[in-house]
């Protein structure tokens, strides 16, 4: 099953849940106590309906009792836009709930009431969620006619929020089909809509469903690094559904890296976060996941328990693409168990619950299509008229350009001569130029070209030929299983060397095609080096290394955030890659008034004064064997002085043969001119 959560339209500003909810019940109150108190306050029915509207997601039982009082007054008061989004609120609750009918009742009781009042915005935000439920039945030609209706009345009123939400639910229909391209299409400009705002919170939740997208496109690093943003962001706003949504997505990466602890990890903190929201949805996937990790961990007892959670779950809520994958996965887990009964049970469970989905499929894709069809050409007339419209208009325009014109050729002939060789010798100038500076890019180019070969030559083909024998020599009989698996650490470390090697060329060769953008925001040095030393912590612990970290918490600095865990990485890397076994590795900071010195110190082999003279050359592929026979690119110090020059700042290096290396770099406080003012 495609991951992907819907967003939903609100009616106010997101904060911290717990602290809005504390805010509105102070605020209805202080309303009661008032000595000109009464039920009938539009402000009070209002406070009720965002109450219950902060309710979604962490206790539907509480937001319906709300929602009914809140329908109750509105209707004795006459309070129209208190109905309607008393409506709204309940039939977002039996959304939750599973009974997606029920739902599709109040939204449409919102809707009527919205388009017979004019209430715009309030129409646009009710059939953007009747979209969503029709979505969830399985009528796609109808869900994507409500969106479309949608898009108009944003783009007539100038919706932009709603605009950008519903394009980010639209993509949700071509992922169930998974058109992934066409889903992406949709994202990009939802994303595109709330950059222009400046809104963080829409933008990250757009960014957490690309994120999903591209991990079922199997596009790993572009799925981490957009989901990492939307983390940052959630979690310092406490938005904790699409907190746990933003977790899960990041185990599915780790699970499909096969990275199954990793995986197990963020799964367990979405799994906490589930414990206080309430989004049964959201939680199949979860459940569905770690039922997953864990058979790829050969704890089939533990996966049985969770697959059998979440095809409960899915029948609970009627969703049988939960129904689908869970049953799925129980038939192979019985079958493992040899409960053969059970075994065929599930999987006949799942071949009808997959014939009937693939079958459906088929036939929402070509109502897609048709709906879509019918959609542009309607907008086509539409053009049409206005061209036609515009026709005798565009006469007087082209009568004025051809006056224009004439005018503009009298005055050529004029100066035919002088402007002639003022454009020739212009011209000759220009190319002249633009052939220099085609000459030196070429030049630059082929030596970026020449370095990368050498190093995929010198540095990739090695390991892989390597490992290519082995299996060549396993496969032909000449090695027994038991050589080949003594074989198995020394390929680990190969891959490992390869996969680091792959990072460093991406990174170097992005910032040698000017494609490496630094992109500057506050950036917690602590957790970056953290997440480094986490990261590192196995090659460490082989080599019995101690590191320690004396960054202080609060070390924030003004940098880009992506580029510092790559020069924390480069460098920490070549640590422990000189650093001998029992030895020690410090990490530290200083914190000066303008800038932030940061250095990591190592007790390895030290250099020679020639070696330093040549580490951070531009041109340089320069390479060592570790204390262990390690081998690198020469590439990292190269890429790191680089970024660090990206980021204002400079970096130097302290060794002596035998002592040890120091490497140093400094890079920007947060100044008070970068805070905004009130």
């Amino acid at each position: 099953m495609v991951g992907f959560l819907f967003i939903v339209i609100g009616n106010l500003s997101i904060l911290a849940q717990n602290s809005k909810r504390d805010t509105l019940i102070q605020e209805l109150e202080d309303l009661k106590n008032s000595t000109s108190f009464s039920a009938k306050d539009t402000l009070y029915i209002q406070n009720l309906v965002n109450l219950a509207t902060e309710y979604r997601f962490h206790n539907l039982d509480t937001l319906f009792t709300i929602s009914k009082k809140s329908l109750d007054l509105s209707q004795k008061t006459g309070y129209i836009n208190g109905e309607i989004s008393s409506y709204h609120t309940l039939g977002g609750y039996y959304s939750d709930k599973g009974k997606i009918d029920q739902a599709i009742e109040y939204f449409t009781k919102a809707y009527n009431l919205a388009a017979e009042h004019d209430q715009h915005f309030l129409k646009a935000r009710t059939l953007n969620d009747l979209a969503k439920e029709y979505g969830y039945k399985g009528e796609y030609s109808k869900s994507l006619k409500w969106y479309l209706s949608t898009i108009e009345i944003a783009e007539k009123y100038d919706y932009k929020n709603i605009k950008s939400i519903v394009n980010d639910n639209i993509a949700h229909l071509y992922l169930e089909q998974k058109d992934y391209e066409q889903a992406m299409v949709f994202l990009q400009r939802s994303k595109a809509i709330h950059e222009d705002i400046g809104n963080p919170l829409f933008l990250a939740e757009t960014l957490s469903n690309i994120a999903s997208t591209y991990a079922d496109m199997n596009e790993l690093e572009y799925a981490m690094y957009n989901v990492n943003i939307s983390i940052a962001t959630f979690e310092k706003e406490r938005i904790l559904e699409w907190l746990a949504y933003c977790y899960e997505i990041k185990g599915k990466i780790y699970l499909k890296k096969n990275k199954n602890t990793w995986a197990l990890f963020w799964y367990k903190q979405s799994e906490l976060l589930h414990q206080e929201i309430e989004d049964d949805r959201g939680k199949i996937d979860l459940l569905n996941g770690m039922t997953e990790a864990f058979l790829n961990l050969k704890k089939d007892s533990v996966a049985e328990v969770y697959a059998l959670n979440a095809f409960e779950l899915s029948k609970k809520i009627g969703l049988r693409s939960g129904i689908k994958t869970s049953a799925h996965k129980l038939s192979k887990i019985f079958k493992e168990k040899k409960d053969f009964e059970k075994s065929l049970y599930y999987h006949e469970l799942y071949q009808v619950t997959y014939e009937s989905l693939s079958a459906i499929s088929n036939e929402k894709a070509l109502n897609m299509l048709k709906t879509r069809v019918e959609y542009d050409q309607q907008k086509q007339q539409l053009i049409l008229d206005n061209e036609k419209a515009l026709a005798k208009q565009k006469i007087y325009i082209y009568v004025f350009i051809v006056i224009l014109f004439i005018f503009a050729i009298i005055t050529l002939l004029i100066h035919r001569n002088e402007q002639a060789q003022k454009k020739l010798n212009l011209e000759l100038r220009n190319k002249k130029n633009d052939l220099e500076e085609k000459q030196a890019y070429l030049n630059e180019l082929n030596q970026t070209k020449n370095k990368l070969f050498s190093i995929i030559g010198h540095d990739l083909r090695g390991p892989i030929g390597a490992f290519q024998g082995l299996l060549k020599l396993f496969k032909e009989g000449e090695m027994t299983k038991d050589e080949f698996l003594n074989f198995v650490p020394k390929l680990k470390v190969d891959i490992d060397t390869i996969s680091f090697t792959l990072n460093n060329l991406l990174s170097w060769g992005q910032t040698q095609m000017n494609g490496s953008i630094t992109r500057h925001s506050v950036t917690n040095l602590d957790c970056i080096v953290e997440e480094n030393i986490a990261l590192l912590s196995e090659i460490a612990e082989a080599k019995s290394i101690t590191i320690v970290n004396r960054i202080e918490p609060n070390c924030q600095i003004w940098s880009d955030p992506n580029q510092i865990d790559i020069i924390i990485r480069n460098l920490l890397s070549n640590a422990l890659k000189f650093t001998p076994k029992n030895g020690q590795i410090i990490i530290g900071a200083i914190q000066k008034i303008k800038t932030c010195e940061i250095y990591i110190k190592d007790n390895g082999m030290g250099m020679s004064e020639d070696i330093i003279a040549k580490l951070f050359e531009k041109d340089s592929n320069h390479t060592t064997y570790g204390t262990n026979d390690e081998k690198g690119t020469g590439l990292g110090l190269s890429l790191c002085k680089e970024m660090v020059e990206k980021n204002n700042g400079k970096i130097w290096v302290h060794s002596a043969l035998g002592k040890g290396s120091s490497f140093y770099f400094t890079i920007p406080r947060i100044q008070k001119r970068y805070k905004e003012s009130a």
